[in-house]
């Protein structure tokens, strides 16, 4: 028995250490719903982890879980939790006031992440200050019962029906404190979040949102899409449209406070509510977005027929000056990106403040109200959600998120194509069948896709009709499959004579490339 003892109490303390979290993270939520809804600890915490992890570690986030990185992320951020927490517990019971000590210092590192995120509010400090606070109180408590339970051990336990021990006494007031606190903890948490989230949800305000009718829409060609099974669609749909952003949890914005200034290296400041935006006249453009960090042959690209207003429109009422270069873009929570100044005032590029995707406004997810939507440039430099700010300046004098984090500054499209089927890890039946998929190379359009069986010779693919150039294209060849395992390779060209990148490289510092090469079983 004392050599079992010490196991069940380093446990319990354990268990102490974790409720004492659960109620630091629970008050926390509850005060920042009463006074400042953006001090919640564990998602501050999880966006200053995001923006310190170095970018290998980025990259293999997101090649491994893709758009499920910061649900992967806050699991992570879970576990650590449980697990410091546990240490705490234990380092109370043994050498108190150690355990207060620790849950103190992960306060402290809470209002550290809290006050340097973009957006704070004056109180953002008080809810990870009264949660460590709360947090602490009970760590104390449950450690002094359960000490006092270790104690009454010692002793032996008197008999009888008629009259609780000791021993059972102090077990049942640990247990019943734990529980209950722990238990009400969770709920107050939940609850709080809940609330929190849809109090400040803007998703009402979206879905009665009724924009203008265009000036100009898009037509899509006859031809424009292949009536082949497994090509990706020619328009994606708003659900299945990659999301890669530095964001833990979407920003809401409402549009009747949402403001966009236009500052730095101008003849004038300019600052535009959304009713303003709207009045200037809203077109459509059919534009393919592709992520830096999509891999060869990767999904994270996608195509889409936005709302918007041309960029240049705006800088144009904020007069860049001569020697201006840059234009850094700030998102409400924070994040910033470096565009060219060239890129966003050319009359021949459609750089565009969008405000709707597909035919509605703005899915909260891709930056409702208003984003950033440039051809021809990956997303890390062009594609700011949640916008906010314009600010005109050099490359020399400022740098945007990305770019300290190992990334280029300016980034151009390389463009690509990619295989969609037959799709890589499943048996295709010998006969005659399409090999399909999607090029882009946004800005300057696709001329010619080609694909290569084993090591044949390169077969010139059937197009669809492009919507521009600003868009990808789907294509197709009638491949005679043998029963075995292939090798099929595919390139294109783009309308400047170009072929595309054989070499292989890395997303970072400025996009992958390089052939696709799948191995397909034909059986």
């Amino acid at each position: 028995m004392t050599e079992r003892r010490p196991r069940k109490f380093f446990a319990l303390a354990a268990l102490a250490g974790v409720v004492s979290a659960v109620v630091f993270l629970a008050v926390s939520e509850l005060v920042a719903l009463l006074v400042a809804r953006e001090a919640s600890p564990i998602l501050a915490v999880g966006s200053f982890v995001i923006d310190i992890v170095p970018q290998p570690l980025k990259e293999l986030a997101i090649a491994t879980f893709g758009e499920f990185d910061k649900i992967a992320l806050l699991a992570g951020l879970g576990l650590g939790v449980v697990i410091a927490s546990a240490i705490a517990g234990v380092l109370q019971f043994l050498r108190p006031p150690l355990g207060v000590v620790a849950l103190g210092i992960a306060g402290a590192l809470s209002v550290a992440a809290i006050v340097t995120r973009a957006g704070v509010t004056l109180l953002a400090f008080l809810p990870p200050v009264i949660g460590a606070i709360a947090g602490s109180i009970v760590l104390m408590v449950l450690c002094r019962r359960l000490r006092g339970w270790q104690r009454s051990t010692a002793g032996p336990e008197p008999s009888g029906a008629a009259n609780e021990s000791p021993v059972g006494m102090d077990r049942r007031r640990f247990f019943v404190l734990a529980g209950v606190t722990g238990a009400a903890a969770v709920i107050v948490g939940v609850t709080a979040r809940a609330v929190s989230m849809a109090t400040s949800s803007v998703e009402a305000v979206r879905r009665a949102l009724r924009l203008p009718a265009p000036r100009s829409t898009v037509t899509v060609p006859v031809g424009a899409e292949l009536d082949i099974p497994g090509v990706t669609p020619l328009i994606t749909p708003n659900a299945d449209f990659y999301r890669v952003d530095t964001a833990l949890t979407v920003p809401t914005v409402n549009p009747d406070s949402w403001r966009l200034v236009v500052d730095g290296m101008v003849d004038r400041r300019v600052e535009l509510g959304f009713d303003q935006l709207l009045a200037m006249g809203l077109d459509e453009y059919a534009i393919t977005l592709t992520c830096v960090s999509n891999v060869v042959g990767g999904d994270l690209v996608g195509n889409a027929i936005w709302l918007g207003v041309p960029v240049r429109d705006i800088l144009r009422l904020a007069g860049p000056q001569s020697d201006a270069d840059m234009v850094l873009s700030r998102s409400i929570d924070g994040y910033t990106a470096s565009t060219p100044l060239s890129a966003l005032t050319d009359d021949g590029l459609d750089a565009i403040l969008a405000i709707g995707m597909n035919g509605e406004p703005l899915p909260l997810e891709h930056g409702f109200p208003v984003r950033m939507v440039v051809p021809g440039l990956y997303g890390y430099v062009s594609a700011t959600k949640w916008l906010t700010g314009l600010k005109v300046t050099t490359f020399a004098q400022d740098e945007a998120y990305w770019t300290p984090r190992g990334y280029s500054e300016q980034a151009p499209i390389k463009f690509s194509s990619r295989i969609d089927t037959p799709k890589i890890g499943k048996t295709v039946a010998a006969g005659r069948i399409p090999v399909a998929g999607v090029a882009w190379a946004q800005s300057v359009g696709i001329e010619a896709v080609e694909v290569r069986i084993d090591d044949g010779d390169w077969q010139p693919a059937t197009l669809s009709t492009p919507i521009n150039t600003d868009t990808w294209v789907q294509w197709f060849v009638e491949w005679d499959a043998t029963p075995g395992t292939h090798y099929v390779s595919v390139r294109a060209t783009n309308k400047n004579g170009e072929l595309q990148l054989e070499d292989a490289a890395p997303i970072a510092p400025n996009g992958s490339s390089g052939w696709q090469r799948s191995l397909i079983s034909v059986a």
